[in-house]
């Protein structure tokens, strides 16, 4: 599996993004149940509220390789501060609509 990871940037100064590629690492959480290597493509912030940027910055990761698109769970729980995201779900929505069939969408890290 080769992961592009999107992640709030509202949270990128309190939050390095050690757990997901952790959970990633040792195969936890979202990632439990896949065989064979994990390989991170790349890591981008949603480029800022409402998300648009996650749509071309997803789809470029695909370009470079990814199959497998994560939104971080800053995104998607709102972890670590509480608040998740009031549009993860049209951020997934447009992602699966932009790229279709081309890659799998996990909707949350750990």
């Amino acid at each position: 599996m080769k992961v592009g990871l999107i992640r709030c940037s509202q949270t990128e100064d309190m939050c390095p993004g050690t757990m997901d590629f952790k959970v990633i690492r040792e195969k936890k959480c979202a990632f439990e149940s896949i065989e064979g290597e994990i390989i991170i493509i790349g890591t981008v912030s949603c480029g800022g509220c409402p998300g648009k940027k996650a749509v071309s910055r997803a789809e470029e990761m695909v370009i470079r390789g990814a199959d497998t698109i994560v939104l971080a769970s800053c995104i998607t729980k709102g972890t670590p501060t509480g608040f998740p995201c009031p549009h993860a779900k049209q951020i997934k929505e447009v992602i699966e609509k932009k790229l279709g069939d081309k890659v799998k969408i996990i909707d949350y890290t750990h």
